[in-house]
């Protein structure tokens, strides 16, 4: 399953365990699921359906005499066993059957007949209505992580494999796919009736069903059917999108040993899907968002990194099943890599080890700002919230880890023996050290224990300085997030670290002599005599190692550090240690480097630091190079002007905005960066913006309403303006096509803060109205509003949400907000009350002033 964006984050790390968390453990097992079929009748105009559920289960003991299969808020008719009513209880929950006779070791057929009505979770209907009348008719699944049970009762944990098939009965001038092999179809009276069968086993979650009025373009990968399904007339954006998945399988199959495993792979794209994406078995849904036109393509490789994270589920997930949700990082850690493998692989080592950088990024904001927890914790409320970036992001640079300590042959054979071994498995992350240590010999539970069951990562100081007399490289490093504790440290890592000392060589690449460093003390100091000074250091040569950075030594060599270090992720460490310099040396240096630097990544953090620097000469360079020739510098160095509150900055952004950019997302960084400009000595130019901006928002749509959005986000930025408040308030009515609504709801949230009262009554009346909107990236959005109003109505509305949302998503979600209003409500109480104490104080010495001064005055 692919990740979500996330709308807001806290301002200070809290506790990942919210209040009601436990630990969670796979149920007594009462045999093993041999099959699971589905017998479905849709009816997508009532938006119902009725089903029968037969599972087929080999108990483990005789003289069993209750069932109880998990099934949430649906209609239960009957329950047969073997053809014979029984006896059960329901409770909306849980069904309990009460066997009339106990189990023997004979399989038992379970058919279960059910029904629901407008479905809220496990299965959607998608329907056009008053408000979008151009809406797809479709219906779709999402089981993940514990959500099939709301579409038919099962035994809802990962751990329990069968085989299944799924016979589903649709009108004539639809088409439904489902897992593994389309057997038979059979046409009576204007309906449709498909077979599938999936004949390999997998779990419950990622059984799945697909309907709608699709295209299909075919494709195939060595004979395997590679299919695509999208609404009719998006056929080409389909082949955009998804066109290069023949070359992933390929890809796959040889880098994890095993060919691709079933008769087919399909990828489903849907409206209104709740993630990106879903890896059901062979057969993937995603949301329609990622079809990409001929523009979106230029610099979007997002749908690319979806296609491929998708796809590697079918080998870990699918192939391969976590036990537990606790252990899901195996799967979506390894999913996240495949997005670093795959793009190393098609665009180069540099192009992966920049896409690792931000995967890096993305968890340690989360860790910063969130919160930090074990990768592997089965203590939570509901297994939904463990989907965050330490399983996916930080999983991801555990993998890389492995792979840094491996090498690239005993990484491959890793791989190939963990996939092989458990192919059709279930599995818990011991067997991944297992089958490390099986493959290679090397046992890494120490990394393990420092990185995946603990939380956490280490956040390096390097100090570096040459002793000319003695010819020693001092090299100290510290350890900074270690803590005294009673005389002990916490949170020490104990690593090794390879260093390099790099000499340039005219004309050549530089030398770099390596050496390996343990790591173990909060404080090191390292002396390595040299026959000759270094011309720059290299500290975790490759940079596998999950880790913050600060470098903290000479200019010089921090120079040939940007301009030489082979490691892009080294040349942006170095680029961001200049930029903090903030002098005139500092911009000389950067600005040549982004003009000589041959990575665009590189650039673009170059763009970031100049953006940082308060110099009018650091505007000069960034719009010098505004027309660069790569559309993600054009949006960095965009994004960079932002920071320079200026007429130059203006005068450059307004000219993209007026004329646009061939990227759609440099054209919405310069919309959005008007915004940010409008303050201050450019406040001014308020009214002159929101002209601008209406123009857009009258004229323009732009991919996914992209360049919409960007100017509903421009506006956001002019906190005091009512007109602006307003314009934003008009796009959050139904109707407004749904991801310029999404961002106008979390926009009126921003522009609060500086309205007046009668305003922000206003607005929250309208967030008040939107409450009853249940679609989950609705409530997502009211979540990000509503936690930028600091106000305690907005408290008492997210907790509205908290407490009537059936989501443990929204819910969590809402009550972080809450937490985090409540901690800046409380802060301005206790500002306030210092202010006033502080006011009294001088009242009182003013009062003491003047009858002193009377005193003098009398004598």
């Amino acid at each position: 399953m692919s990740r979500w964006q996330y709308f807001f984050d806290a301002e200070e790390k809290k506790s990942f365990e919210l209040p009601g968390s436990k630990p969670h453990y796979n149920p007594d097992r009462y045999g093993q699921v041999q099959h699971i079929a589905l017998d479905l009748d849709l009816d997508i105009s009532r938006q119902s359906f009725r089903g029968i559920c037969t599972i087929i289960l080999t108990p483990v003991r005789s003289n069993i005499t209750q069932l109880t299969l998990d099934a949430v808020d649906l209609t239960i008719e009957s329950v047969l066993i073997d053809n014979i009513s029984q006896p059960f209880d329901y409770d909306g929950q849980i069904i309990t059957i009460n066997l009339l006779q106990p189990t023997t070791e004979v399989d038992l057929k379970i058919a279960i007949e059910y029904s629901k009505e407008k479905p809220q979770r496990g299965l959607y209907f998608i329907v056009p209505d008053e408000y979008y009348p151009n809406k797809p008719s479709q219906v779709w699944t999402q089981g993940e992580d514990e959500d099939s049970r709301y579409w038919f009762p099962c035994f809802d944990y990962p751990g329990q494999l069968a085989t299944s098939e799924i016979i589903v009965k649709v009108p004539l001038e639809y088409i439904a796919i489902s897992n593994g092999e389309l057997f038979k179809v059979e046409e009576l009276d204007g309906y449709k009736t498909y077979y599938w069968l999936q004949p390999q086993v997998h779990p419950t979650y990622l059984m799945t069903l697909a309907v709608g009025k699709f295209a299909e373009i075919e494709d195939k990968w060595q004979g395997t059917p590679v299919n695509y399904y999208v609404e009719k007339g998006r056929e080409t954006e389909a082949k955009i999108s998804m066109g290069k998945t023949p070359k992933m399988i390929e890809f796959f199959s040889q880098k994890y040993g095993y060919p691709y495993p079933y008769s087919k792979y399909a990828q489903v794209c849907v409206d209104d899907f709740i993630f990106g994406g879903m890896e059901n078995t062979s057969t993937t849904i995603l949301t329609d968002r990622c079809l990409l036109d001929e523009q979106a393509s230029l610099d979007n490789r997002n749908t690319e990194s979806l296609v491929a994270h998708e796809l590697a589920h079918q080998w870990f997930g699918d192939l391969v099943v976590i036990k537990h949700w606790s252990h899901a990082w195996i799967k979506e850690g390894a999913a996240s890599y495949a997005e670093v493998l795959w793009t190393e692989h098609e665009y180069g080592h540099d192009e992966g080890a920049y896409y690792l950088l931000k995967e890096a990024r993305s968890y340690l904001q989360e860790d910063s700002s969130r919160y930090r927890r074990p990768i592997v914790t089965n203590v939570y409320r509901e297994a939904i919230e463990l989907y965050d970036r330490h399983l996916y992001e930080k999983g991801a640079c555990v993998y890389h880890m492995i792979r840094g300590i491996l090498g690239e042959e005993l990484f491959d054979k890793f791989t190939h023996t963990f996939v092989n071994d458990h192919a059709h498995k279930t599995v818990e992350t011991i067997d991944l050290l297992r089958s490390i240590e099986k493959a290679t010999g090397y046992n890494l539970s120490p990394l393990f224990d420092q990185y995946v069951f603990r939380g956490g990562h280490p956040d390096f100081k390097i100090n570096y300085s040459w002793d000319s007399e003695s010819n020693l490289a001092i090299v100290t490093i510290t350890q900074t997030q270690a803590k005294e504790d009673n005389g002990k440290f916490i949170d020490l890592f104990n690593l090794k670290i390879p260093l390099a000392f790099g000499y340039i060589r005219k004309g050549e690449k530089p030398d770099l002599k390596l050496l390996s460093l343990k790591l173990n003390k909060p404080e090191q100091v390292f002396y390595f005599p040299l026959a000759e000074k270094p011309d720059f250091i290299s500290f975790d040569v490759g940079n596998y190692h999950l880790k913050t950075v600060k470098l903290e030594y000479g200019f010089a060599e921090l120079k040939n550090q940007l301009n030489h270090d082979p490691d892009v992720t080294s040349r942006i460490y170095a680029a961001i240690a200049i930029g903090k310099k903030g002098n005139l040396e500092a911009l000389k240096t950067l600005k040549e480097a982004l003009e000589n630097e041959g990575f665009w990544g590189v650039k673009v953090e170059i763009a970031k630091q100049l953006g940082k620097i308060k110099l009018n000469q650091a505007t000069e360079v960034l719009i010098a190079h505004i027309q660069n020739d790569n559309a993600k510098v054009r949006r960095a160095i965009v994004e960079a002007l932002t920071h320079h509150k200026n007429e130059a900055s203006y005068q450059a952004l307004k000219n993209i905005v007026i004329n646009g950019d061939e990227s759609y997302y440099v054209e919405s960084s310069a919309i959005n960066g008007l915004g940010k400009l409008a303050t201050g000595n450019l406040e001014g130019k308020q009214e002159e913006i929101i002209t601008i901006l209406q123009q857009i928002l009258t004229e323009k749509s732009g991919w996914n309403e992209v360049i919409r959005s960007s100017a509903i986000n421009a506006l956001s930025q002019l906190k005091t303006n009512e007109i602006a408040a307003d314009i934003i308030s008009q796009y959050t009515e139904l109707g407004i096509p749904q991801p310029l609504r999404l961002t106008a709801i979390r926009c009126l949230g921003a522009i609060s803060k500086g309205q007046k009262p009668d305003k922000l009554t206003s607005i929250l009346e309208k967030f008040e109205s939107m409450l009853s909107d249940t679609f989950f990236l609705t409530q997502m959005s009211l979540i990000g509003g509503l936690g930028q109003i600091e106000d305690s109505q907005a408290i008492a509305l997210l907790t509205n949400l908290a407490d009537t949302t059936p989501d443990g998503r929204v819910k969590r979600r809402a009550e972080e907000a809450i937490n985090q209003l409540n901690s800046k409500l409380s802060s301005d109480k206790t500002l306030k009350n210092l202010q006033q104490e502080v006011d009294k104080l001088k009242e009182e010495n003013q009062d003491l002033q003047s009858r002193l001064a009377k005193l003098e005055a009398v004598k």
